[in-house]
């Protein structure tokens, strides 16, 4: 029997699938406005960061994010996050892709939705050559630094349990507090380490890379769950730079010999979306 009950369930029901229509609708919604909102870190050199000269943000993953606002015929607007506030910056709307050097694991996977996998490195560990330090286990029981939120928290903990993790807001801030004392080592992704590395200039004989990673990340762009449609087409964009060569280029323009990470070799290439 159809009763007041059943009408409430019903309609709450349908109020459901409303609004899971009008969230399937993000890539229409995008096309309308003439604007996609991409979350980036804006710290994270050469992923994403801000050109003194220009003071205007660039980087790899600006020009990946470039390549899908130009397929969507749309104007590509930047907003800088905090790591840690990434994913509640997409779930709650405020952008419409993160393009901020997330790393692509099990966990996030109930949380966001990854696009093809668009660079792959691994964490490692910056020390002071004055602490003597040569591998991980000597790390136990003294002060690291890194990024809050990241996976590289995660890495070092696990790797290091013992070791007093110190975080900061962004890379930045965390790689400074190395050269300041503040802890004996430092630990980011290996490709921005490297690039860390190479701003230090002749300063670069007070620090180490230790050798041992302590952890392989897939990157990838993040989109909001259940949004197939703008996947998709973020998806095509990737695998065209892929197929035409461009992806190539911008690695070597970004990671690659004479640029600041120096990189011999592209080791990968945009193909999946599995890890």
């Amino acid at each position: 029997m159809f009763n007041r009950r059943h009408f409430v369930i019903s309609a709450f029901a349908l109020s459901l699938l409303a609004s899971g229509a009008a969230q399937a609708d993000q890539l229409a919604d995008i096309k309308k406005k003439g604007v996609i909102v991409f979350g980036v870190l804006g710290t994270d050199e050469p992923n994403s960061f801000i050109e003194p000269k220009t003071r205007q943000l660039v980087g790899y993953e600006i020009d990946l994010a470039t390549a899908v606002a130009k397929k969507l015929g749309v104007k590509p607007v930047f907003k800088q996050m905090a790591v840690s506030a990434r994913i509640p910056e997409l779930q709650q709307g405020h952008v419409d892709v993160l393009a901020a050097t997330l790393t692509h694991n099990k966990e996030r996977e109930s949380q966001v939705d990854f696009a093809l996998t668009h660079f792959v490195t691994g964490s490692k560990v910056m020390v002071r050559a004055v602490s003597g330090i040569k591998g991980l286990d000597q790390l136990a029981g003294k002060k690291v630094v890194t990024v809050r939120g990241g996976t590289q928290e995660t890495n070092i903990r696990k790797a290091v349990p013992t070791a007093g993790v110190v975080t900061f807001e962004n890379t930045q801030q965390a790689f400074q507090a190395l050269r300041q004392g503040k802890g004996v080592a430092y630990v980011n992704d290996e490709s921005s380490l490297l690039a860390d590395y190479g701003k230090l200039g002749p300063a670069a004989k007070g620090f180490t890379i230790l050798p041992t990673s302590i952890g392989n990340e897939s990157i990838a762009m993040g989109l909001r769950k259940g949004e197939k449609s703008l996947k998709a087409v973020v998806d095509q964009t990737l695998r065209e730079l892929e197929a035409s060569g461009a992806a190539e280029q911008l690695f070597n323009k970004w990671y690659g010999p004479g640029t600041r990470a120096n990189i011999a070799k592209r080791q990968f290439k945009i193909a999946t979306d599995k890890i």
